[in-house]
Formats: C-alpha cells, sequence, structure tokens
C-alpha cells in the first residue's frame, strides 16, 4: 500500500485554516480521513483535485474504464498522454503531482453488488460521480447498509443537479427518487452531450459538501437537492423528506433488474467480424449519433441514432441477423432491448462496442 509522504509545511493549507470555524481541527479531521470517489470521469475530474488539493488523507478511486480522447474536454484530470491508460492510474498520477501527501487507492475495477459493501466499509464518506442509475441506486444502497454518508452528483447537457444521502440522519436518494426513470429516457453524456464546466461546476459542489461532512463545517445537503443551469446561469433548492412508508433498505438487490435494463445477448467483436463477413452477412446496425459515425464507422452498417430508433424499425428487416453497435456497448444493449420488444428474431449487440473493434479486429478504425 502507498505510504504517506512528509507532513506538507503549514503554509500549503493556510487560506484554509484561517476560515472562521475551521482551524487545526478541521485540517486534522481531511488529513485523516478516507474517502471514495465512484467514477473518475466528468464528476471525479473535479471532486478527486479538490480534496486532494484540500488535504485529504487518503482517496480510493473506483473506475474500470480507460481514458479516450472524448473525454478530454471535461475530464480535466487526465490529458493527451493519458489515453489508453486505465482512469485510476492517470488520476492516482495526477494527485501524486499536486499533493504528495495524499495516499491514493486504486481500485480498477466496476463497482457491482458484489464488491461495494467490501469498499464501502473501508472508508468514511463516498462520493458518487457515476453516469447511470444503476450505480447510483447501488451506490446509496450501499451507503446506506454501511451506515455511512454518501455525497452525489449528475450532469447532463447544459444542467446537473447534487445532493447528500445520510440514511442515519435523514433522506436519502431513494426517497427522492423511489423508482429509477424508464431506460433510455434520461440522456447519457454520450449520447446527449455535456457542458464541460456543468460538470466543474456540480464536482466542486461534490467535493464542497464532502469537506463539510468531514470537518463538520456548515450544514451539509441531507433532504436538499441544489441544481444549476448553465444557460441561465441560476441555481435552484429542491427540499425533500424521509418517506415513512418506504420499504426499508435490508441488502443489495439485482440493480439491472431494478433499473429495467435488459438482460440481452452480447456477441465478441472476432464473432461479429466472422459474420458480418459470411454468405449471409449479418445488418449491421449503428445506433450513435451522426457525428460519431463521421469519426469512425464499421463497413456497410446502417445508422440510425438510439433516439431515433423506436420511429425507424420498419427499415429494419426484423427476420434478418442483426448485430447492433455503439461506442461501448451500453448504447446498443438497450436498442437491443427495443428491436426484441418490436419482434426481431436474431438480433444481438455488439460487446464493446465500435471501440473494442478497433482494438481487437481493425485497428485503422480510428478510437475516439
Amino acid at each position: 500500500m502507498q505510504q504517506p509522504a512528509a507532513r506538507p509545511t503549514a503554509d500549503r493549507y493556510a487560506r484554509q485554516r484561517i476560515l472562521p470555524g475551521f482551524g487545526d481541527p478541521a485540517q486534522t479531521a481531511l488529513e485523516t480521513a478516507r474517502v471514495l470517489v465512484i467514477g473518475a470521469g466528468g464528476l471525479g475530474s473535479s471532486v478527486i483535485p479538490a480534496l486532494a488539493a484540500a488535504g485529504v488523507g487518503t482517496i480510493g478511486i473506483v473506475d474500470d474504464d480507460t481514458v479516450e480522447a472524448s473525454n478530454l474536454h471535461r475530464q480535466l484530470i487526465h490529458g493527451v498522454a493519458d489515453v489508453g491508460d486505465t482512469k485510476v492510474a492517470s488520476a492516482a498520477r495526477s494527485v501524486e503531482a499536486l499533493n504528495p501527501a495524499v495516499v491514493v487507492e486504486r481500485h480498477g475495477a466496476r463497482l457491482t453488488s458484489r464488491n461495494a459493501l467490501d469498499l464501502f466499509a473501508r472508508y468514511d464518506l463516498v462520493l458518487d460521480g457515476s453516469d447511470n442509475f444503476v450505480t447510483r441506486y447501488l451506490a446509496n444502497d450501499a451507503a446506506a447498509l454501511t451506515g455511512i454518508p454518501l455525497v452525489w452528483g449528475a450532469v447532463s447537457q447544459y444542467g446537473g443537479q447534487a445532493g447528500v444521502a445520510w440514511a442515519a440522519r435523514g433522506p436519502h436518494y431513494r426517497d427522492l427518487f423511489p423508482t429509477p426513470p424508464p431506460p433510455g429516457t434520461v440522456l447519457s453524456c454520450a449520447v446527449g452531450g455535456v457542458l464541460p464546466t456543468v460538470c466543474a461546476v456540480i464536482g466542486s459542489i461534490m467535493a464542497t459538501e464532502a469537506i463539510k461532512i468531514l470537518t463538520g463545517v456548515g450544514t451539509p445537503l441531507v433532504g436538499a437537492v441544489t441544481t444549476f443551469d448553465a444557460l441561465t446561469g441560476s441555481f435552484r433548492e429542491l427540499t425533500y423528506a424521509s418517506d415513512p412508508d418506504a420499504e426499508p433498505i435490508h441488502g443489495l438487490i439485482d440493480y439491472e433488474a431494478f433499473c429495467g435494463v435488459p438482460k440481452v445477448e452480447q456477441v465478441t467483436t472476432i464473432t461479429a467480424a466472422e459474420l458480418a463477413a459470411g454468405d449471409a452477412p449479418a445488418v449491421l446496425l449503428d445506433v450513435r449519433e451522426t457525428w460519431e459515425a463521421g469519426i469512425a464507422r464499421l463497413d456497410h452498417s446502417v445508422l440510425i441514432p438510439l433516439g431515433d430508433l423506436g420511429a425507424r424499425l420498419g427499415e429494419l428487416d426484423p427476420d434478418a441477423p442483426t448485430i447492433v453497435y455503439c461506442h461501448h456497448g451500453m448504447r446498443s444493449a438497450t436498442a437491443l432491448g427495443i428491436l426484441e420488444a418490436a419482434g426481431f428474431t436474431d438480433a444481438r449487440h455488439l460487446e464493446g462496442g465500435i471501440d473494442a473493434w478497433s482494438r481487437t479486429v481493425d485497428p485503422a478504425i480510428p478510437r475516439y
């Protein structure tokens, strides 16, 4: 395990220590704190450096993704030289350069029901910067079961929101959102885009809430959500209370099923390449956006963006062998559920998307 460097000189945190109500006790609380950050993406890129600069002693980072060029406009913890490396390794290097006194614990895996409780039990507080409802509900329940506070944030296009879920002290995420939205109704950053500065604003709010909770300074956003609209530059606050009729959280569940994520059949890139080149080639259905297809595309594929798929099913043969692909395999899984519900009898989706195809089949296809 990485060992902390020598204690920094007093002047590093001088501007924090002189804050009213802060002082040495709050700084010591930060230096002895253990914080877990879910995701080293858009929100994590603001959260992690802020916590490290403030002097949080140990920061755990859980993320199974790698750095891509399309990340760099908003994920400022990574640089051009980090493209292709794991996000946890890249983030750890950034923290080391910013504050060598901080210990970084790398968890290069996806947060799941199998590892969440063990991971959370090692930390005092968790910040959730994930980009999907499966992880958000999982993080909320794991935090409730381990009795620790959870700071969460979400961004999409020109807006975002942040709050604190702390079941031991008040309402939590399920009190605000008892049920997840139907799959595909909330645009991900990959589909709908995101203004990079929105990540910075929401990430800063998340880091501030974490510092408040760890030091006891101020009032955390328990039972309240702060929302930000970049197009107007305005903030709003929504308050909510615990639901007295809500079912208690007794354990972790199947969050994919809870969120309505279809369990669909995947096909590997090698198998997909063979099927696409066979005597009766499979239809390659691209459900990415038009601008993505302009960067990289599989030969002879049919482009129908996911948001248009339901209205354009008539352009496809429901009996033809069909392989759906997107960038990494998330949107294609949703698209496959739409096809199967419409009666397509021989449809699968490409595991890892066109990015995996570039890595394993044809490296001439650009990665983005």
